[in-house]
């Protein structure tokens, strides 16, 4: 599924986020951005042990922060270092949209032109894939309402079924207008 914002396509793909080829990829972090598990597993294990060392070196970042690193050994040539909300924290939409937007911020710092984001959040941080895919894809929509960027290309690589047909029910409704 894709649909395009002024000159960019955001596209759905089912997968593993660690086999793309875009400029970067976007790391589910914690704060501490230590390489733990879930998508951060992943990216270390393929990524190598460059990615952690660049991190380390960051030292961290705030709830709704993002940094970028190489990409190590990964097809991507960056990871995006984005920390999402654990469920109950608090404030946790306004996080997801930060990190979300943040992302995309960095990105187009570095004047990449695609990025792949995972569903940031809805593994061991709990958060509810329904209103993941609300805020994640109106934040890319609105991002790219607003902005002049490089960024041609926005992938959300969804790992399993529900998750791919929530995020494809939440693009096929959205319009620029969506907030």
């Amino acid at each position: 599924m894709k649909k395009y914002i002024k000159n960019t396509s955001i596209e759905l793909i089912q997968g593993d986020i660690t086999d793309l080829e875009t400029d970067a990829i976007v790391n589910a972090a914690n704060a501490q951005l230590v390489l733990g598990g879930g998508v951060a597993g992943a990216i270390r294990r393929k990524g190598g042990p460059k990615i952690q060392d660049e991190c380390d070196a960051i030292g961290g970042t705030y709830v709704g922060g993002a940094v970028i690193t190489t990409g190590g050994e990964l097809k991507a040539k960056h990871v995006i270092h984005a920390v999402g909300p654990r469920m109950g924290e608090g404030n946790e939409r306004e996080k997801l949209q930060n990190a979300t937007w943040n992302s995309l911020a960095v990105a187009s710092q570095h004047k990449l032109q695609s990025i792949s984001f995972p569903a940031i959040s809805t593994g061991i941080f709990g958060y509810p894939v329904e209103q993941c895919a609300d805020i994640m894809v109106d934040t890319a929509i609105r991002f790219l309402s607003e902005n002049e960027t490089t960024i041609k290309r926005i992938i959300f690589c969804l790992w399993d079924d529900r998750t791919y047909q929530t995020f494809a029910d939440k693009l096929d409704r959205a319009t620029p207008g969506d907030r």
